[in-house]
């Protein structure tokens, strides 16, 4: 009896070393709370203000239609520019970065561009494009065009690193070259998972337009930021409102195209 006491016992050893950091991340959690005035009565207050902000809301007003088509338009004409672009640059890249296909030299090097686009936030890169081109929709194409390739080009790197070699190993001992070997053997095992990666990407691109634009890189995001100085919370309301109808719409487009594929 007292050896199956002592065996339980041994089961259920208390983890000190867990219990410290759950009380170091309780008492950090409490010191970043006091620091930053996360208060019941901030709190209580910023429910006040929110309620009368969303009052001034609606009802929305449409009455600009044009103006704000103008920036949909722009929206989603960066979003589709810059995932193409990413495509057309991501694409290479993956493949220089497949350790399974290519040497340390090559890997190394495209990993490490891929690493630096995906470093920031496209908020910021948008900021340091304005900065170089100016206002307007190229910044906002350039910034997420760069986000575009980070995302693209890392999973579009995993999803090659996992094809079966076998393919590859076939092709190769038939003396074709790298080309046709990408092209009959990588391809075909991959193109579906692309598709994939590709139609997310569009979307998130098209969520991202809008918010580029805050910074005067182009799209919906730029007039938003308008009608929020101007106090014109109706038409902020109708933006909102566009903003998820289009959303909703390319949410619909990109499951039909990964039907289309059988993604």
């Amino acid at each position: 009896m007292a050896a199956r006491t002592g065996s339980n016992n041994a089961a259920f050893v208390a983890n000190w070393a867990a219990r410290m950091a759950w009380l170091v991340f309780a008492g950090y959690f409490l010191y970043a709370a006091s620091h930053l005035e996360l208060t019941p009565a901030r709190f209580l207050s910023g429910l006040d203000h929110a309620g009368k902000f969303l009052a001034r809301l609606f009802p929305p007003d449409f009455h600009r239609w044009e103006l704000l088509a103008k920036g949909m338009l722009e929206s989603l004409q960066i979003a589709v520019l810059a995932s193409t672009l990413g495509v057309l640059i991501a694409a290479p890249l993956a493949l220089f970065a497949a350790r399974n296909l290519m040497p340390a030299w090559a890997t190394w090097p495209a990993r490490a561009a891929m690493v630096l686009c995906r470093s920031f936030h496209p908020v910021i890169v948008a900021i340091l494009f304005v900065k170089a081109v100016g206002f307007g929709a190229l910044a906002g194409i350039l910034a997420l065009t760069v986000a575009s390739v980070g995302f693209l080009g890392k999973l579009m790197t995993e999803a090659i690193e996992e094809i079966s070699l076998k393919q590859v190993e076939a092709v190769r001992a038939t003396g074709a070259p790298f080309i046709s070997l990408v092209t009959y053997a990588v391809v075909p095992q991959v193109f579906s998972r692309f598709v994939g990666f590709v139609s997310y990407e569009t979307d998130a691109n098209l969520r991202n337009s809008t918010m580029v634009g805050i910074v005067g890189a182009g799209g919906i995001g730029g007039t938003l930021f308008a009608a929020f100085q101007r106090f014109d919370y109706d038409f902020v309301c109708a933006i909102v409102l566009t903003i998820i109808a289009l959303i909703v719409m390319g949410e619909v487009l990109t499951m039909r195209i990964k039907k289309a594929f059988r993604v």
